[in-house]
């Protein structure tokens, strides 16, 4: 029976983080996994442990020298992996390397027909370029999913939907002159906003000129102002019928997060996956990957996640 919902849990990928005092600590793991549970959610869904990642999925995106670094600063556990945001601890190249891992599975899964949607919480690491870490991320699983569904399963038409507060600048400039890499992010204003990228001129470049779509939010945007700028994304996917969908739902976009500006509530999340899935279902045969991205307060990311995992259970 083809599952609806696979969901990954497991140590393994609750190890990705930076400690518990840092907001990407390796509670939010848990924090997702029992919200699901308190609304009785658990028993909807499927669950698969994580998966290991090897060195050549990792060189689907990252250069050979920028994996060495992550390799060597993991033996020694001290340093940073970019300017100051992102540092190494004792293990972390295996930790980064099983969210990746276990994202390839999901895709492999989701591609089989094994599942229809799949989940990975810990995940959606946008941050991170070809050639260093960012902003808490330290491998680009999307951006390996993107060259792996290419490269193993042979699509094409890939799209990538962001609704994380932060721009995804690690898959924009990744396939910034891709034209068949279909890139829509909604985002907190650059000016106001780590990384301080996704500016609506940015629409890609050379081939890709007029194929990437980025929507600044200003701060304090609610709900009403999502809507409005969802249905640019709806149709920007309608126009160019994906052959997959990865959706990267960071809960820091949620109002009350302590680090961005955004306001919006669970409603936001729930039409953002609720759409895509439809979308998926029409152009794509269901193919939909949603991956958890930010989010630095505990409740709301277990109320934004939760919201997408019913959302993705209920339009199914």
């Amino acid at each position: 029976m083809t599952e609806r919902v696979r969901v990954y849990k497991g140590g393994a990928l609750a190890r990705y983080g930076f400690g518990e005092d840092h907001p990407f600590g390796p509670d939010r793991h848990d924090v997702f996994h029992d919200g699901l549970m308190e609304a009785g959610m658990d028993i909807e869904v499927s669950y698969a442990d994580p998966c290991d990642g090897d060195r050549d999925l990792l060189a689907l995106f990252h250069t050979d020298a920028y994996i060495d670094r992550v390799a060597n600063a993991s033996a020694t556990g001290s340093g940073w992996l970019d300017a100051g945001d992102t540092p190494a601890f004792p293990g972390v190249y295996e930790a980064a390397a099983t969210v990746v891992g276990t994202v390839r599975h999901a895709v492999d899964a989701i591609m089989a027909g094994e599942c229809r949607t799949g989940f990975v919480p810990i995940a959606g690491l946008h941050h991170a370029r070809r050639d260093s870490a960012g902003g808490f991320c330290v491998f680009n699983d999307c951006g390996i999913a993107v060259e792996y569904l290419r490269r193993q399963h042979g699509l094409k038409r890939i799209a990538y939907v962001d609704i994380d507060a932060h721009h995804g600048d690690g898959v924009f400039y990744g396939f910034e002159d891709d034209p068949d890499l279909l890139f829509a992010d909604i985002h907190e204003d650059g000016r106001f906003l780590y990384p301080g990228t996704g500016h609506r001129w940015e629409t890609g470049k050379g081939a890709a000129e007029g194929t990437k779509l980025n929507i600044p939010m200003p701060p304090s945007a609610d709900d009403s102002v999502f809507r409005a700028a969802w249905s640019q994304v709806e149709t920007y996917l309608a126009e160019n019928r994906p052959e997959f969908i990865i959706l990267q739902c960071g809960a820091d976009a949620m109002a009350g997060d302590p680090i961005t500006h955004l306001a919006y509530t669970e409603a936001s999340y729930s039409l953002a996956a609720s759409r895509l899935w439809q979308i998926a279902a029409e152009h794509c045969q269901g193919r939909l990957l949603a991956t958890g991205g930010g989010g630095y307060n505990r409740p709301n990311l277990a109320r934004a996640w939760r919201a997408v995992v019913r959302s993705l259970l209920d339009a199914q």
